[in-house]
């Protein structure tokens, strides 16, 4: 399978040995904490162990990851956000603890564009609407009309409230007019779980974590998030395709530490990152098995995209009036 990613090499920052203060030479010392704002199993976990592994290589030092699931990934947020800023605490985020929690909590207990230093965006991926195989719709008509008959029946399980796959939920509901049962989770793996038990009649999974149980038939795929067909499943088409014209929801995975880490700290992190990313390991199970797409881009360039981020939800939960309950 093609490998298809980016990296931005051109903004690579090369230090040499003269130029690095002490505390870059000397870092890492002790071994690093990777904080991941949702429980183990899920998209989120297979993307913090993998970088994390390639990372603890190269650094000789273990980059270990600790999930810390609960309040949408607030609760992991803030704590890093309050963390000791000297490099041994990381974060992954991502769309949703980025940019769609400021959109919905006013009163939220950190700032995304004050109490982190961006490192990079590392990865974007789509998600795949799957049901149960005993619900009986093959396509995203047949989930409409289904819907329709029964309004409010139909249960689909999330990460948590204001998770991109709640997100993707409210507006799927709001473009068909349909009325579907939101039902958060503390973590995607639950969610899936619940699914996989028939508690719930569908989901909008990320595709790396669905694909086993589709190709079982543990699962049905009904379409795709993406505006193109993931390589993964390209028999499954996009929303678009099949009637629901503009629907498109994408997310990305990054890292950030507390906003006051040593710029040679930053420095030498984003460059692990990016080593990582290159790498043979890291490339077969972030895209051949996970179908992302590596972006890889500069600390710069990575906050520009948080805040482009930021602006897109707020505008798209305010058209799809979508409120914290």
């Amino acid at each position: 399978m093609w490998c298809i990613y980016r990296i931005a090499l051109g903004s690579v920052i090369v230090l040499t040995a003269s130029a690095v203060p002490a505390c870059a030479q000397d870092f890492p010392t002790k071994p690093i904490r990777f904080i991941l704002p949702y429980s183990s199993g899920g998209s989120a976990d297979v993307f913090v162990r993998t970088l994390g592994k390639k990372m603890s290589e190269s650094l000789k030092q273990q980059v270990v990851a600790d999930a810390r699931p609960g309040g949408s990934g607030i609760i992991a947020t803030e704590m890093v956000a309050r963390a000791a800023p000297d490099g041994y605490t990381m974060l992954m985020v991502n769309s949703a603890t980025m940019a769609v929690n400021p959109a919905l909590y006013p009163k939220l207990s950190y700032d995304p564009m004050v109490d982190f230093a961006p490192i990079s965006k590392c990865i974007t991926y789509g998600y795949v609407l799957v049901v149960h195989p005993a619900l009986p719709v093959k396509s995203v008509k047949e989930m409409v009309a289904l819907a329709g008959k029964r309004p409010g029946e139909l249960r689909y399980g999330s990460a948590g409230m204001s998770a991109m796959n709640h997100l993707a939920g409210e507006i799927f509901s709001e473009m068909t007019r349909t009325s579907l049962t939101h039902v958060p989770y503390k973590g995607s793996s639950g969610a899936l779980t619940a699914l996989l038990g028939g508690e719930t009649s569908l989901m909008f999974d990320t595709i790396i974590t669905s694909v086993p149980f589709i190709k079982a038939g543990r699962l049905r795929a009904i379409a795709v998030t993406s505006i193109t067909r993931s390589a993964l499943i390209p028999q499954t088409p996009t929303m678009s395709e099949q009637g629901t014209v503009g629907y498109e929801l994408t997310e990305w995975n990054g890292v950030v530490v507390p906003a006051a880490t040593p710029r040679s700290i930053t420095d030498r992190l984003y460059q692990e990152i990016i080593k990582a990313l290159k790498t043979t390991e890291v490339l077969n199970v972030l895209v051949n098995q996970g179908g992302n797409e590596i972006v890889g881009n500069s600390p710069e360039e990575f906050r520009q995209d948080i805040q482009a981020s930021i602006q897109k939800y707020a505008r798209l939960l305010k058209t799809a009036g979508i409120k914290a309950e």
